[in-house]
């Protein structure tokens, strides 16, 4: 059974006030999301799974401190466990399409934030009505580049510097960047 974000959260910020159980509660319960999280991104792949597992752990423990108390858990969470995920390619030397490294971390970040009730149409409404409609299509919605083009009634090269820029902007928001 998975935690909810309350709970993970409510782990969090006990072990951040020194209570031990809470942290390691918290801790081991991370486990199965974070296995979860990498078999479905490195098919076949166990070693290296239990290893990005434990890279985690440990990461969510030395840096438990950047936890910023009024954020989601998850995101930050998951934020951490895309960080090590891209560090297991750089190490190694995984050559991965530019178009799929935007695909692998912003969908993925969108799909674990929504566990996080984060609100995708909100966000998307604080961009212009084609960059939003790009991202809607090609990650929430599935479609290809050519596939949102056609049906957007733009050219190719258009739905994917939209998206870029969509995503960007987007990005900047998270991170406060943009107060808008």
């Amino acid at each position: 059974m998975q935690a909810s974000e309350e709970q993970l959260k409510a782990w969090m910020l006990a072990g951040l006030d020194g209570d031990a159980a809470g942290h390691a509660c918290l801790l081991r319960t991370l486990v199965p999301m974070l296995r979860g999280f990498y078999r479905r991104r490195l098919r076949g792949a166990e070693d290296d799974v239990e290893d990005l597992v434990q890279e985690t752990l440990i990461s969510v423990h030395t840096k438990r401190e950047s936890y910023d108390r009024d954020r989601p858990f998850t995101a930050w969470l998951y934020a951490i466990a895309r960080y090590r995920l891209i560090d297991h390619y750089r190490r190694r030397k995984v050559v991965v399409p530019i178009e799929d490294v935007e695909a692998i971390l912003v969908a993925e970040g969108f799909e674990e934030a929504t566990s996080a009730r984060m609100d995708v149409d909100a966000l998307l409404s604080t961009l212009s009505p084609k960059q939003a409609r790009a991202i809607r299509h090609t990650h929430i919605d599935g479609l290809s580049v050519s596939e949102a083009a056609v049906r957007a009634g733009i050219g190719e090269s258009d739905v994917k510097v939209s998206v870029h820029r969509g995503l960007k902007t987007l990005a900047a928001r998270l991170r406060g960047e943009d107060r808008r």
